[in-house]
């Protein structure tokens, strides 16, 4: 790994916790978060030169209160109790780290923050917007990836939601007990969607991006601990460890996308594999039903078969049919077209298909695509399949998704500037 790219990661991984510990002195999310960003941009700035500190975390604090408190000075007579406050801690920051910012008993909280950006006050899109940007640490443009918009839309929702914060005075603290219920749904949602998008980089060099799906299951291990009789809190839980379960298997030597079917199952994380059939299968035993616990029990089936052959398809074709009904959206459409295929057929599969092709928020996505070349292909129309591989692959911004259906296009025929693999052409 490059040191660009460790250094990417070490910040994003700090970034939560140093914006939790100006919170927890300041308060003011949005101004604590500018403060934060400018810090960051500082660190990257001059440690590639001068080197990392040995106490990172406590010298981005140091940093971003400094910087807090400027913006603070600089604010009109009304904020001057704000001041007060900032420059009676500044001192602190300003000489030396606090007992809570370095050491091995360090004080984390990012989970606090993570409610906090789940509050009520939000719209469930906005929260889910916000706690990717805070706690996660997505650029903009891939929380747009994830919902499925525009970039333009993206920016001022989750500046919107920073002024909701700020205009409603949330506390930033855990939720009361009576709480959790409204909090809860955002905030899986949002370890989801934080998962997703390291599992499967949304644009970018390299198919994995394990600081994102590592924290994932970090918070959510830590939710679980809250929550450990909630089902859909361990289903999630469940479906991270199954799937991240396969992530080393998932690329070849030289980073290329390796499809689920070829992969060397040896290599499967056995342990993760344990752990998260364990947990799907006590869920769902003494739980109500939800789509998080059925994601997992699919995922679950998918590993446990010994060869790509094995799987039970019609098994995996039931549980999405079951995952339509109570929590449909084009996604689950599209995973359970392919099960159709595998269990049915493709033409079925297709049929299925033709659902989510009629929802506007697909057009632009390149799985749509994918998996219309990949049930063209089972099919047998090889033209068909080569169209919708390209497709597809003009689409997607991860560039070893767009190799991966390059490939899969050139062996179904001659594609420009890609030439078919020997023996495969037309």
């Amino acid at each position: 790994m490059s040191t660009t790219h460790h250094l990417g990661d070490l910040l994003r991984e700090l970034a939560p916790q140093v914006l939790g510990v100006l919170l927890r002195r300041h308060g003011g999310f949005d101004s604590c978060e500018d403060a934060v960003q400018e810090a960051l941009l500082a660190a990257a700035t001059q440690w590639p030169a001068d080197g990392v500190p040995d106490k990172p975390r406590a010298w981005l604090i140091t940093v971003a209160s400094r910087r807090l408190v400027d913006q603070v000075r600089s604010e009109q007579a009304r904020r001057r109790r704000e001041v007060t406050a900032a420059v009676r801690e500044a001192p602190d920051a300003d000489l030396a780290p606090g007992p809570d910012d370095g050491g091995p008993g360090e004080r984390d909280d990012t989970l606090k923050l993570l409610f906090l950006c789940c509050h009520p006050a939000l719209t469930p899109a906005s929260q889910v917007a916000l706690t990717l940007r805070a706690v996660g640490g997505l650029t903009t443009a891939e929380i747009a990836q994830a919902f499925l918009v525009p970039e333009a839309t993206m920016a001022p929702r989750i500046s919107r939601a920073k002024q909701k914060i700020r205009a409603e005075g949330a506390s930033f603290r855990m939720p009361t007990w009576p709480e959790w219920p409204d909090r809860l749904a955002a905030v899986l949602q949002v370890l989801y969607l934080i998962f997703n998008e390291g599992y499967t980089a949304s644009s970018g060099p390299d198919l994995h991006r394990q600081e994102l799906t590592g924290e994932a299951i970090r918070l959510t291990r830590m939710v679980q601990l809250a929550l450990p009789d909630d089902g859909e809190v361990a289903g999630l839980l469940a479906l991270m460890l199954l799937t991240d379960a396969r992530r080393p298997a998932r690329t070849a030597p030289d980073g290329a996308l390796v499809p689920l079917a070829e992969q060397d199952r040896s290599r499967w994380d056995a342990a993760a594999i344990a752990t998260g059939t364990a947990l799907v299968t006590d869920a769902m035993a003494r739980s109500p039903l939800g789509p998080y616990q059925l994601q997992a029990a699919i995922a679950a089936l998918h590993v446990q078969a010994p060869r790509a052959q094995d799987t039970d398809w019609e098994q995996i074709r039931v549980l999405y049919q079951i995952l339509s009904r109570i929590a449909p959206n084009p996604m689950v459409t599209l995973n359970h077209a392919v099960a159709v295929a595998m269990s049915k057929g493709p033409r079925a599969g297709l049929d299925l298909l033709s659902e989510v092709e009629r929802d506007d928020r697909m057009a632009r996505h390149h799985r749509l695509y994918a998996v219309r070349g990949h049930l063209l292909e089972l099919a047998g129309d090889d033209a068909g399949a080569r169209e919708s591989f390209l497709l597809a692959a003009r689409r997607t911004t991860s560039l070893p998704e767009q190799r991966y259906l390059m490939g899969r296009a050139a062996r179904l025929g001659e594609v420009p500037g890609h030439p078919s693999p020997p023996g495969e052409g037309p």
